[in-house]
């Protein structure tokens, strides 16, 4: 699943191409993607500009000059921006009708993507209105951190992956950040000190800085016909490492199951 580094450089890649141009429709080729497609889609989007490119969480937003376009890539989706009249491929499951020469196109194999019109303010949507903080955000703090975790026995990497505690954080960034951190994955997240909560702050930063920092270098691939940008290698210390060697003292990596997720840690480096 396309996490917060993913959705940010998908953002700065739409924003330049879309910011100032008209929505002139919608073609649906599915009824419903993780949630039903509104049957008046391409009604509501036609006429509307584009104001502005943003991101809250793992959410993509179209701000338009009559509403908000709510977009959610789910497990497998991408967006790609390709000429009026090229043909869909079998996954092309909804195409967004740009001015009327292009065509910003959902594929989503899995179909767990969302996509949702408001005419009110975005963030009050009940699917954004609940989410924590962004991770760059003053609002994020150890202490705050420190103040959510009181009294919660789950496991601090669990407790990470909640969208109410920190948006857009997901499996990946949250076993980077841990290692970053020094701090064991399987931990009550209640049993952290206010200091290990400042490191675990500071290593989301670092983490999702450097992954925004390498997704930036696919940001021209918006530009050619049929790019599919926002997704690039990763170059992870612990995540999908399994018996391979860490990078600070050597020791096979482990991993294990929380909540379904494999977790990837250093039995050593992180306490």
């Amino acid at each position: 699943m396309p996490e917060l580094p993913e959705i940010e450089t998908i953002r700065r890649g739409l924003e330049p191409l879309l910011t100032g141009r008209t929505l002139t429709g919608a073609v649906a080729r599915v009824a419903s993607l993780r949630r039903p497609l509104a049957g008046d889609l391409g009604r509501r989007l036609t006429g509307a500009v584009v104001g502005a490119v943003e991101r809250r969480g793992k959410y993509l937003l179209l701000r338009c000059s009559t509403g908000t376009l709510i977009l959610h890539l789910g497990m497998s989706g991408h967006l790609h921006l390709v000429e009026r009249g090229t043909a869909p491929g079998r996954h092309d499951h909804l195409d967004l009708l740009v001015d009327a020469d292009a065509v910003l196109r959902l594929t989503d194999p899995r179909r767990f993507g969302t996509v949702l019109w408001t005419g009110e303010d975005p963030l009050h949507h009940p699917l954004l209105a609940g989410l924590g903080p962004e991770p760059f955000a003053a609002a994020l703090s150890g202490t705050y951190l420190e103040e959510k975790a009181r009294g919660r026995r789950l496991a601090v990497k669990s407790f990470l992956m909640d969208q109410k505690t920190v948006a857009g954080i997901g499996n990946i960034y949250a076993s980077e950040s841990l290692f970053v951190a020094g701090i064991d994955p399987r931990r009550p997240v209640s049993a952290l000190t206010l200091q290990e909560h400042d490191r675990l702050c500071a290593a989301l930063r670092t983490v999702l800085a450097e992954a925004i920092a390498l997704g930036a270098t696919t940001l021209d691939d918006f530009s050619r016909p049929g790019g599919k940008p926002g997704y690039f290698d990763l170059r992870p210390r612990v995540y999908g490492r399994a018996g391979e060697p860490c990078t600070v003292c050597g020791a096979a990596i482990l991993t294990l199951r929380q909540g379904g997720r494999a977790s990837f840690f250093c039995p050593f480096c992180q306490s």
